[in-house]
């Protein structure tokens, strides 16, 4: 049955431990196929056992339980696929994105050591200087929305799995159910098992940390030198100046005010501009290029 060797790897590939569990399982199983979980418990857990039931590849026996097709879970183990899908789920992070979230880190400095932010600033200046120059700060804080907003969304787009985010958020809730379902009727057994499995979700909800921060990490990447171009370009900082030629803004509900004033608390204008740029034109990307990012089920 290929839907049983699916459900294997795919098992497989969400906890490398599950390989070995089933290997278990199809050591210990009698002549007839069948396997007690008297059997097995020294070596498995109650989680890993309920889950195997949970998901078909154990099935009611006579005496106990059996694999529903034993021919085509020893095929899925023996596929050589299973074993590298386990290691891609460990960390879907390549050496690049660890790079870029190293760099990343190191780009913070710029905020508050005006030494870097001098550098970068100067250095962006380059490229952004020529553009400054011939169109309004306000409009080149819009180009700039524009463009962060595209490769942003581009970003999470490719980098995120919404399928396995999906998996994950559906996963959780599932335990959650099942978890309140057997406290209504005082399913101790049950309940033991479910701590099982929330402990094992737990890698679960670290690889869907990681998926959501991946893109984060080449957001920032990308990102951080033009908010420190801005930085230094409107004077932020102790003792800076600002070095372009700013005209004040006017901003709704606000009314005209200096780029380094406070419009929202302690938030700056020229970062209130950015970010209603921003947040608009994000929306207007992602319906024209027809891109979903939310989680999605499978």
């Amino acid at each position: 049955m290929a839907r049983i060797e699916q459900k294997v790897r795919t098992l497989v590939s969400e906890d490398a431990e599950m390989e070995t569990v089933i290997e278990t399982i199809l050591d210990r199983a009698d002549e007839t196929g069948e396997v007690k979980w008297v059997d097995v418990r020294e070596d498995i857990s109650s989680g890993q056992w309920g889950r195997l039931i949970e998901k078909g590849i154990l099935i009611d026996g006579e005496t106990g339980f059996r694999l529903d097709d034993p021919e085509a879970t020893r095929d899925a183990l023996e596929d050589e696929t299973v074993t590298a899908s386990s290691s891609d789920g460990e960390s879907s992070w390549s050496k690049w994105d660890k790079g870029a979230a190293v760099v990343s880190i190191g780009l913070f400095a710029g905020y508050s050591w005006a030494p870097m932010r001098n550098l970068i600033g100067s250095a962006m200046n380059v490229a952004l200087g020529p553009l400054n120059s011939m169109l309004p700060f306000y409009a080149v804080v819009m180009i700039l929305a524009v463009v962060t907003g595209l490769y942003s969304t581009i970003l999470q787009a490719n980098l995120m799995d919404s399928e396995k985010m999906g998996e994950y958020q559906a996963k959780m809730q599932e335990i959650q159910e099942k978890r309140k379902a057997a406290k209504e009727r005082g399913d101790d057994e049950a309940l033991d098992r479910i701590q099982d499995e929330q402990m094992e979700a737990m890698g679960d909800q670290m690889g869907m940390f990681k998926e959501q921060f991946r893109p984060m990490v080449w957001i920032m990447f990308l990102t951080i030198p033009v908010f420190l171009w801005m930085y230094w370009g409107v004077g932020i900082g102790a003792n800076a100046n600002p070095v372009f030629d700013l005209q004040p803004l006017v901003l709704p509900l606000v009314g005209e005010k200096a780029w380094t004033a406070q419009a929202l608390g302690p938030i700056q204008v020229w970062i209130v501009w950015y970010f209603l740029c921003s947040m608009g034109f994000t929306q207007i990307i992602r319906k024209g290029l027809n891109i979903d990012i939310s989680p999605t089920g499978s």
